[in-house]
């Protein structure tokens, strides 16, 4: 029976070590090999055939870097942010009423309210580009319909939601680096023709 060759690790990361690059395109899995936590999640990885795709990034929680804290395991942010996450996944649902219901009226100046909401949550905190600063379920909440109202607003309006919101902008250009999201695309020609035969009755 052929024996299973063990994953070499990198060296552990201690407290002279620098944060690895958080926006690279990199997906990273910080663990501690000792933990039983972490090796769950490694035990995953590895059933799923990820290795080539997750980096394993082994940490020294004995002296550990100096960033620990902050950025991988900020006690101190969590709650906040779980607060935040659960506001913003519920108000993705009045964002797209709110959307649907300005396309009865003055639509520019009625919608424009629920894409400020966007922009001044994306400045909540300023640990990444994304909602919580890392990527998280708020984003996917968010990224079907923002790109959906991108385009009809382009489309029948004329009207760019990104200007005047350098946050949204950002944010929309990092989720279209994501091959987790690139490969849930619809054909943009097909959704505008979709959007147009459902709500340009409303406009006329």
């Amino acid at each position: 029976m052929a024996t299973a060759v063990q994953e070499k690790l990198p060296p552990a990361l201690d407290s002279t070590a620098d944060q690895p690059p958080l926006f690279d395109g990199t997906t990273r899995l910080y663990i501690s090999d000792i933990c039983p936590f972490a090796q769950r999640v490694w035990i995953t990885r590895n059933y799923k055939g990820l290795q080539d795709k997750i980096k394993l990034v082994p940490l020294n929680l004995r002296d550990r870097p100096t960033w620990y804290k902050e950025k991988v395991y900020p006690q101190n942010k969590d709650p906040a942010k779980k607060d935040f996450a659960e506001e913003m996944v519920k108000y993705t649902d009045t964002f797209i009423m709110f959307i649907f219901t300005s396309f009865k009226g003055d639509t520019i100046k009625e919608a424009g309210p629920a894409f400020d909401h966007l922009e001044n949550s994306l400045h909540k905190f300023d640990d990444g580009p994304f909602f919580l600063g890392g990527f998280s379920l708020v984003d996917i909440a968010n990224i079907p319909f923002v790109e959906r109202f991108q385009l009809f607003f382009l489309d029948v309006w004329k009207y760019d939601i990104r200007e005047g919101r350098p946050k949204l902008a950002a944010w929309i250009e990092e989720m279209n680096k994501m091959d987790a999201y690139k490969q849930t695309k619809y054909d943009p020609d097909e959704l505008l023709e979709y959007y147009r035969r459902r709500f340009l009755f409303l406009l006329s």
